[in-house]
């Protein structure tokens, strides 16, 4: 039974880390989130004048939402199969099964789902920077 739980071990380290990266893509998210209602309450107090840097700022809030939101989702599926891969290999063994391509397949699935779960977490990251970028720059215009 050691040897079951030995391979255990690395999809359990898969699923802590991919957790700390949830934990860091919510904290993200609940930033977007609140700096989205201060704008939105920024604009409602201008009765709803055009005004371009609080419009442009908001469309860059939404993107950056929508790409944490689908960070998000990745991680959790790389979580999931990281747990159908542990219950997976104690069932390999206690049924004395020959699922190496099964488990092959869940770990794949782990690694591919938290890489595109990075993907997007990078995307949001430039689009920060960019917003930043922007920000800076209509602080210089004066505007």
């Amino acid at each position: 039974m050691l040897p079951v739980i030995q391979a255990s071990i690395t999809p359990v380290i898969l699923i802590s880390g991919a957790g700390m990266l949830l934990l860091t893509l919510t904290n993200r998210l609940g930033r977007t989130v609140d700096r989205t209602r201060a704008l939105a309450k920024e604009l409602r107090e201008h009765h709803g004048e055009p005004n371009p840097r609080i419009e442009e700022q908001l469309t860059i809030l939404t993107r950056r939402t929508r790409l944490i939101r689908s960070s998000v989702m990745w991680a959790v599926l790389s979580m999931l199969s990281a747990c159908l891969l542990i219950l997976a290999i104690f069932a390999t063994a206690r049924l004395r099964f020959e699922g190496d391509a099964l488990l092959l397949a869940f770990f794949v699935a782990s690694i591919g789902l938290l890489f595109g779960s990075l993907v997007y977490f990078v995307r949001d990251i430039v689009l920060s920077l960019h917003a930043l970028d922007s920000e800076v720059a209509w602080s210089r215009q004066g505007k």
